[in-house]
């Protein structure tokens, strides 16, 4: 048992109270880790998988093999999700055979013939069809659902693939047999089905999107070699490329129990829980480690800026290279991200907003992971008639002034630090989201309980430790602008080295 000091909202204030975690934590002998945290109240429980394998672990021509397994491990098992697998298989062999036809058609020099491509890909279409005859649309969700289940869904960072549910505590060991299932037998039906999905997911999130451009074309700027510049749901030509044997193939060897942690909260027997861990997970075999990241980024010597032209509002992102969430800095930084954009007293809001009226939003953010060197991103909506250069012009201004003239006041930390009181406890009161916490502050310290810890070394950070970031990382060498403009002509960039 840990006990965590938390602050509880009262009417007189913010009053210190200690917060019993009894999160017990067993690995089985296949490497697969598990926090289970009994709470009383509702009789639900909140289940989270957390796989660290997300884009960062990607390279070019894989891009979005992991968001696109997000999306297949909803189709169902050797036994859940089909009427006849057997039949369904040769179906697999024929449409994959068409599809390494296709990939040599679409690459072949000096150009495609585009009547070979179509008669392939109606070729992939109507034997889809075929093993659509075979398959019961949804079936795994559909027994969550008939069970009670809420919240039933996945998500693939830069860092990390992440399975949750919510379960009625009375059908916890069905989630036992059927993530287990899942894990061992997974079938990727539907196949080119859903890649059609996982396309239009990224042309309506980012191709056509004025803020999902303007983010792609920002962290590209930003990061040419690190993984970081690309988005997790990776390049349309990786999408359309990729086959079902080499998403067979990454999920096979990185998605095995070794690489997974499981973490449950709510009304539970944590001995059942420990039973039916090893009764259903502990006979798999552990997987190959995660594939290492090792790109690094190289200095960056001088600022990088990239334009994108939309038929929408102009938008605005300032971005400077910082350290990693490992790094003594990464307190600090949180620190400055609250002086300048929480709350209406906040700097950047003020000036921005309240005085100026030269903008209608702003934001501050670390991103777009934390594992590695990332981005200190500013992002601004500007008030017309005002440009995305007047708005940069007095972020600017307002962070010298903040560094040489009107340094972080002892009121603005502490104000800082009553709203981290105030979020100490919102954190704890989902069940799902401490669930999340936990499982992701085990996959980055090794180590549930750091993640608590955090908002106290925030709340240790002196008015100093702001202008010393400040001066070391916030320079014009390290930044990349990006900015959105109205218009249709093409996107153009002006790097920096």
């Amino acid at each position: 048992m840990v006990l965590i000091v938390a602050s509880l909202l009262s009417q007189e204030g913010l009053v210190a109270q200690e917060v019993d975690l009894d999160v017990q934590e067993f690995t089985l002998d296949n490497g697969m880790h598990f926090l289970l945290l009994p709470r009383p109240g509702a009789p639900t429980v909140s289940f989270v998988v957390h796989v660290p394998v997300g884009s960062v672990n990607e390279s070019l021509g894989n891009t979005g093999i992991a968001h696109f397994l997000e999306h297949l491990l909803f189709k169902g098992t050797a036994t859940i999700g089909t009427r006849n697998l057997e039949a369904e298989k040769p179906l697999f062999q024929r449409m994959d055979a068409v599809h390494d036809t296709l990939i040599l058609a679409r690459g072949r020099l000096p150009e495609p013939d585009a009547e070979e491509v179509a008669r392939l890909e109606s070729r992939i279409q109507a034997l889809e069809d075929r093993a659509r005859l075979l398959v019961v649309g949804g079936e795994f969700d559909d027994i969550l659902s008939r069970a009670g289940a809420r919240s039933l869904n996945a998500t693939t960072s830069y860092e990390a693939t992440e399975y949750f549910v919510e379960l009625p505590s009375n059908r916890a060991q069905l989630w036992f047999v059927l993530e287990a299932d899942r894990m061992r037998n997974p079938v990727f039906r539907e196949f080119y089905a859903e890649r059609d999905v996982i396309a239009e997911e990224r042309r309506s999130r980012i191709d056509t999107s004025p803020g999902g451009r303007l983010w792609e074309a920002h962290m590209g700027a930003a990061f040419r070699v690190h993984p970081y510049g690309v988005a997790p749901i990776g390049h349309m030509s990786d999408i359309l490329s990729l086959s079902r044997q080499q998403v067979e193939e990454y999920y096979q060897r990185y998605y095995g129990p070794n690489n997974t942690i499981v973490t449950m909260v709510g009304d539970f027997d944590p001995d059942s829980a420990r039973v039916w861990a090893r009764d259903y997970f502990g006979p798999m075999e552990p997987g190959d480690p995660p594939p290492p990241v090792l790109a690094r980024e190289p200095e960056q010597e001088g600022e990088r800026r990239v334009e994108v032209r939309h038929d929408a509002e102009p938008q605005l992102l300032v971005g400077w290279k910082v350290p990693s969430t490992y790094h003594p800095d990464a307190p600090t930084l949180s620190m400055l991200t609250n002086l300048l954009v929480a709350g209406r007293d906040s700097r950047l809001y003020r000036r921005l907003i309240r005085e100026d009226r030269i903008a209608t939003s702003v934001t501050a953010s670390v991103n777009p992971g934390g594992r590695y060197p990332g981005l200190f991103t500013i992002q601004v909506v500007p008030r017309a008639p005002h440009s995305p250069e007047e708005v940069e012009a007095a972020i600017y201004q307002e962070l010298e002034r903040l560094l040489t003239e009107e340094p972080p006041t002892e009121d603005e930390l502490e104000r800082v630090r009553r709203r981290l009181e105030a979020a100490s406890v919102r954190r704890l009161t989902s069940n799902l989201n401490l669930a999340f916490q936990l499982a992701r502050s085990h996959a980055t310290w090794g180590d549930w309980a750091t993640t608590f810890q955090s908002q106290q070394r925030i709340g240790e950070v002196e008015g100093e430790d702001v202008l010393r970031v400040l001066k070391t990382y916030f320079t014009e060498e390290q930044r990349t602008v990006g900015i959105l403009r109205r218009g249709t002509s093409p996107s153009t960039t002006q790097e920096g080295s």
